[in-house]
């Protein structure tokens, strides 16, 4: 038996100074922002358990629009209610909107600097090696059988070479679990044997919860679902949504830049499964040839800002909004205006699933029935991961065709620094920037 104390309760204010510092280290895009999660989460800080953190996980893989930061609103609310889902979620975006913005002003105003493209092509290594340390770390947790092995694999060859949709993947993972969980459970969850197991839970009975919130823990009181809440969530947010819109529309015309730009993302808000590499061909082709808010160029510039910046990758479309605001009058604060605008109409729906489906996706933990469709679409999310560092690797270490040596031996060291180790994600995306601009120095 262990003597092993729970983890003291946090406050409100103690939970909201944690999320702003994981705010600013927030790098690797979605798979090593959930890393980065699951690691202070459950590993270092343990506010909940292993599988607590993967049913939440899962729930936000199937929805439209940025996993990391709805996972963030989902476990700050389930630690203290709807106050605690908004401080985490907003805290959590945060630095990416300042950072993303003030990068685009520069951008705007002085064009490309050399200090910053050496900082970047120090930065991508380290988040290519911060993404393939998510991968390995969650496939080594969760994928136990070989059906979820196989799983996985078909998920990144869908994903990669077929390119398949992304919720067409996740419906027949979860088709293929809950079948499996019925005829074959031992294909989706290894069992204990019968002596074991009554051995495990003798081990286990007087143990303390290992967690604030552990797999025995009940869902607090304001995590129960009731139709009330649900109506509440519901009409807070489309009173957060119609609202701003129609004040664009009277203030600056129905037809104008920022009540475009507000049904656009809005629009874009509800299409974006899959991640970020899925929905920003969808934005691309509207910003840059429907619209014309800026040109292909400028597109992909402000995809590598958005890559090597903390936060979720999508909140590119922040820098979309901030140089169509540029293009159309040449004013900074028209820019920023319309910057904020953009992140206002894309990630708010992302609040609104979590706040108002959370209690019934916590009423369903303990539901059999879903657990063979939920661990299934689990080792889809490790087949997810492996496809973006996938899709990293090439213009990472092979730009222009070329393996570029520099960058691979960075990756590597980042690896060894993170697997072998045991550095966290700041300190190595700190040593990844000052490797840039030492390259800046000697290069100039």
């Amino acid at each position: 038996m262990t003597t092993e104390n729970p983890p003291v309760p946090v406050t409100l204010a103690e939970a909201a100074r944690f999320w702003a510092r994981l705010g600013w280290v927030s790098f690797g895009g979605p798979a090593g922002q959930i890393a980065l999660l699951h690691g202070e989460l459950v590993q270092r800080q343990r506010w909940l358990s292993e599988r607590r953190f993967l049913h939440a996980l899962n729930y936000c893989m199937v929805l439209p629009g940025p996993e990391a930061t709805q996972l963030a609103t989902y476990l700050g609310w389930l630690m203290h209610g709807v106050p605690g889902g908004l401080v985490a979620g907003g805290l959590f975006l945060l630095p990416s909107v300042l950072v993303l913005l003030s990068l685009a002003s520069i951008y705007a105003l002085w064009g490309q600097l050399p200090v910053l493209t050496a900082v970047f092509w120090a930065l991508k290594p380290a988040v290519l090696a911060i993404v393939l340390q998510a991968a390995w770390r969650l496939g080594r947790r969760t994928l136990h059988t070989p059906l979820l092995v196989a799983i996985a694999l078909a998920a990144l060859l869908g994903l990669s070479l077929l390119q398949l949709p992304y919720p067409l993947l996740l419906a027949g993972a979860a088709l293929l679990g809950a079948l499996a969980a019925r005829y074959r459970p031992h294909w989706i969850r290894p069992a204990l044997a019968g002596q074991e197991r009554t051995e495990a839970a003798a081990a286990t009975a007087d143990r303390p919860p290992a967690a604030l919130h552990d797999d025995r823990t009940p869902p607090p009181p304001h995590a129960r679902f009731s139709r009330r809440g649900l109506a509440l969530a519901l009409l807070a947010g489309g009173l957060a949504l119609g609202l701003p819109l129609a004040a664009l529309g009277l203030t600056d015309g129905w037809n104008g830049l920022l009540a475009t730009m507000a049904r656009f993302f809005s629009r874009v808000a509800l299409l974006s499964f899959g991640g970020a590499y899925a929905v920003l061909p969808y934005v691309a082709r509207g910003a840059v040839e429907d619209f014309g808010w800026l040109s292909a160029a400028q597109m992909v510039d402000g995809l590598a800002l958005g890559e090597t910046t903390p936060g979720p990758l999508i909140m590119v479309v922040a820098f979309v909004g901030f140089m169509g605001g540029w293009q159309e009058a040449g004013s900074l604060a028209r820019a920023l205006a319309a910057g904020l605008v953009v992140v206002w109409f894309t990630f708010l729906p992302s609040f609104v699933f979590i706040l108002a489906g959370a209690p019934l996706v916590e009423a369903s933990r303990e539901d059999l029935r879903l657990d063979g469709p939920l661990t299934a679409i689990t080792a889809v999310v490790v087949g997810v991961i492996m496809s973006l560092a996938l899709f990293f690797a090439g213009p990472v270490l092979l730009p222009q065709g070329h393996v570029d040596a520099g960058a691979f031996a960075l990756m590597l060291a980042a690896l060894a620094l993170l697997l072998g180790r045991g550095w966290d994600v700041l300190p190595l995306i700190g040593a990844a920037a000052l490797v840039g601009l030492l390259r800046a120095v000697v290069v100039a």
